[in-house]
């Protein structure tokens, strides 16, 4: 007999052997018992979370022989036929494939005939949202409205294509990403039942690579088995993703623990010769930090953890709790700016350096001296009020980084271009230049962009306001805008807002125009577009309106 793929091979039969869709299979599995099942079901998600597998184990819980319920039996020959995929009252269609409004109308004209050998005739439609506007406005009265023979369970990845009127007559189901705990503990049950060696830290690679998805994580699993030869160990799944190896995050976890640059920037370099993740690596650094920091306030937690417990015991003993936090603050912040760096390998050498340098000191000694201090029944209040150590270094390295952002935003200030307001003429042209030198954003950048220059008088300026705008002139985005006319020329000078119903030449209707302009432009390049034109003859393609976007600006 052919290999069948772990995906289909455990493929979920019954309800109960769904994996981390709980609040969805109670709401199906009441509703089946109590006979109270909608005509219409709309199972969404990600892919690889359960969503068809859901609506097949609804459509067996429909046609069970045995009768309808929550339990099927598995073992009639509904069930089987199902579990097959053969079943002839269980429609199965790729929306897809079948976008058409002639393949909906084709599907449709069967609704009205009873079940050939079945309870009901459930209709799956997978990656419904691909269907085309007309499709779903044939499908409308159909499954508002279907015969009681009927069922219709819709599956996608993209609810928010489907028409509202679809959304409404259906009764909506989200399933949720799957975590990598819930993941890697269903792989561990599979591979014990496969007989497969493994390691449980190899198993929550894969968990963590398959991004919530268990089908990407079975998919993975298959290609570790047979890249391991079905020896799924730590090192084989690093390789065979091409993420860090183990080793080198003992080295450097080991080295900042050691306080040793040079053995850090010994491995760096190693990682930087293997074209290492440094993202991934950046990822597994704070995780590890983090269970650190669980064995730490929680010691029984240790066994249950995902890295090496050996790493994480020498790590938590290694490092007090202070040196934890800041170096998971200082992790965090290293990623965050990853990509901000000239090099990754330069990025992950500063962030681990800037742990060296902000080692927090002494804390040993304050333990000490607030436990003796509690032992003799006499606290120091002057004790007390200091900063220990460790925050002092975490509120240094706070300080500094607000300087450099402070710094960066002053050398931005000092190149505006500072003229007199009595300089700036009523052209509308010249307000839309000075609106975008504001720096405004969100309300106040709105009301300054629908607004035109009325007048300029000694102190004061006042701006027009069309009346149907009137809700953005909040006292708040008043002030603010107010406040940045001030600044950019640097003088006290007063704010007025005059609503009326003149329309005149606003920033915001500018770039309207201007935008239409360039979707006419985009719309009329598609059309004369030779490869369109040949698509149209030969094939009878059409352009969806609406879909074609401008590639500049």
């Amino acid at each position: 007999m052919s290999y069948q793929a772990l995906a289909r091979k455990w493929r979920p039969k019954n309800f109960t052997e769904v994996v981390g869709q709980g609040h969805v299979v109670t709401a199906l599995a009441n509703a089946l018992d109590q006979e109270r099942t909608h005509h219409a079901y709309l199972f969404t998600g990600t892919r690889g979370v359960g969503k068809t597998t859901l609506a097949r184990i609804f459509a067996k819980c429909l046609n069970c022989e045995q009768g309808m319920s929550s339990s099927p039996c598995g073992k009639c020959s509904a069930c089987e036929e199902i579990d097959a995929g053969r079943f002839i009252d269980l429609i199965e269609v790729d929306a897809a494939s079948r976008t058409k409004v002639e393949d909906t109308r084709e599907l449709l004209d069967n609704v009205q005939y009873s079940p050939t050998c079945g309870r009901y005739k459930v209709y799956l439609n997978d990656e419904v949202h691909m269907l085309s506007g007309h499709s779903f406005n044939a499908l409308l009265k159909t499954l508002e409205e279907p015969p009681p023979h009927v069922k219709f369970l819709l599956a996608t990845t993209d609810p928010q294509k489907l028409p509202i009127t679809v959304l409404s007559r259906c009764l909506q189901f989200n399933l949720k990403r799957l975590s990598d705990d819930a993941i890697a503990s269903q792989l561990e049950k599979l591979v014990k039942a496969e007989e497969i060696s493994y390691e449980k830290s190899a198993l929550h690679a894969l968990a963590r690579s398959a991004d919530g998805s268990m089908r990407d994580s079975l998919s993975l699993l298959d290609q570790a088995i047979a890249y391991s030869d079905g020896d799924v160990t730590d090192v084989a799944i690093h390789e065979m993703l091409g993420t860090v190896p183990r080793e080198y995050l003992h080295k450097l976890m080991q080295a900042l623990a050691n306080m040793d640059a040079a053995a850090i920037m010994q491995a760096t370099q190693e990682l930087a010769q293997l074209s290492a993740d440094f993202n991934g690596l950046f990822e597994d650094i704070i995780e590890v930090l983090h269970q650190v920091a669980l064995s730490q306030a929680v010691p029984s937690m240790l066994e249950t953890l995902e890295f090496d417990t050996e790493l994480i015991k020498e790590l938590s003993s290694s490092f007090s709790p202070e040196d934890v936090q800041l170096y998971y603050q200082i992790a965090l912040i290293g990623k965050r700016d990853l990509y901000l760096s000239t090099t990754p390998q330069s990025a992950l050498e500063m962030t681990l350096l800037r742990m060296l340098s902000f080692k927090p000191t002494g804390s040993s000694e304050l333990i000490n001296n607030a436990t003796s201090t509690v032992s003799a029944g006499k606290p120091n209040p002057k004790k007390s009020a200091q900063l220990s150590p460790a925050m002092q270094k975490a509120d240094t390295f706070q300080k500094t980084e607000k300087k450099i952002v402070a710094s960066s935003k002053s050398n931005k200030a000092q190149a505006k271009n500072y003229v007199s307001m009595n300089d700036l003429s009523l052209d509308h042209e010249e307000w839309s230049k000075l609106v975008e030198k504001l720096g405004l954003q969100a309300v106040s950048y709105s009301l300054a962009s629908n607004c035109s220059i009325e007048s300029i008088t000694g102190e004061s300026i006042t701006l027009h306001l069309a009346q149907q705008h009137e809700g953005i002139a909040t006292k708040g985005a008043q002030q603010r805008l107010e406040k940045a006319l001030q600044e950019y020329f640097d003088t006290k000078l007063k704010l007025n807002i005059d609503v009326s119903d003149n329309q005149l030449e606003t920033p915001a209707k500018k770039k309207d125009r201007v935008r239409e302009k360039i979707q006419s432009q985009a719309e009329k390049t598609a059309e004369s577009d030779a490869a369109v034109k040949a698509l149209k003859s030969q094939f009878g393609a059409e352009i969806i309106e609406g879909t074609v976007k401008p590639i500049n600006n």
